[in-house]
């Protein structure tokens, strides 16, 4: 049995090679146990992604037998320079690198379904490690998440049941995270948050299209802030999306 990391949407070919008794960790995701993130400041910047900064402290913690990382268009280039310095850094560790420039669809029937936006979310991140349950029913928006899976889930909290993903987390869902069409692609006349992490360079396309269907600019660092909390609750009452 090997100890596994996965960062980002890696090629399916190398995921469908990982053994059946073989132990899969999300480096993207954080793990109990895990002390973040005063354990790289001699390494990161603090003024850095926080996605980033997750799976890089994951990694030298847990120091995986094998790390499979996404470092092409489907991710971004600092996964490509995280996993040339985790190289350096655990020699014992094998260091596959991809690019999944998979565009072609394969449906996101969680992402339109009516269960609650964290549970959605949590089966899509699930599902580029295992197989989930996506015999969902679905339903019309009544509003919208456009981004990446967030750090922390406690802002998939604020929104209501029927709350649509977009972006590149519905991008995950299709097994196409190069598909900039479905990242682009929203419901027009809901009220939508489009979120990035700070200092990611996905900010700039949120903050476009948030312009572009008067919606809702947010970047979250680290952990939710009680600034960015009212933001989203009171954008979200006024547009009739919660009571």
């Amino acid at each position: 049995m090997h100890r596994i990391g996965i960062a980002g949407v890696p090629d399916p070919k190398l995921i469908a090679n990982i053994g059946v008794n073989d132990d899969i960790i999300d480096l993207d995701m954080p793990i109990e146990g895990v002390e973040y993130f005063d354990a790289i400041d001699r390494l990161a910047p603090k003024i850095y992604c926080a996605t980033l900064r997750t799976v890089f402290v994951n990694a030298i913690t847990i120091k995986p037998q094998v790390i499979i990382a996404d470092v092409g268009e489907g991710k971004c280039d600092g996964m490509r320079f995280i996993a040339n310095i985790l190289h350096d850094l655990l020699p014992e560790t094998k260091i596959i690198t991809s690019r999944n420039s998979n565009t072609k669809p394969h449906g996101n029937p969680i992402s339109v379904s009516d269960l609650p936006l964290r549970e959605k979310m949590n089966r899509i991140v699930n599902s580029i490690i295992k197989p989930v349950d996506n015999n969902v029913k679905l339903c019309k928006p009544v509003a919208g998440f456009w981004g990446v899976p967030p750090r922390d889930f406690s802002i998939l909290d604020l929104f209501p049941d029927k709350t649509h993903i977009y972006g590149w987390a519905r991008c995950m869902e299709n097994k196409s995270p190069d598909n900039m069409e479905i990242e682009m692609q929203v419901d027009e006349g809901i009220p939508i948050v489009f979120f990035a992490q700070s200092f990611c360079q996905k900010t700039v396309l949120a903050k476009y299209l948030a312009g572009k269907y008067n919606g809702l600019f947010v970047d979250v660092d680290a952990q939710l802030d009680d600034s960015a909390k009212a933001k989203i609750i009171a954008f979200l009452t006024l547009r009739g999306a919660i009571p």
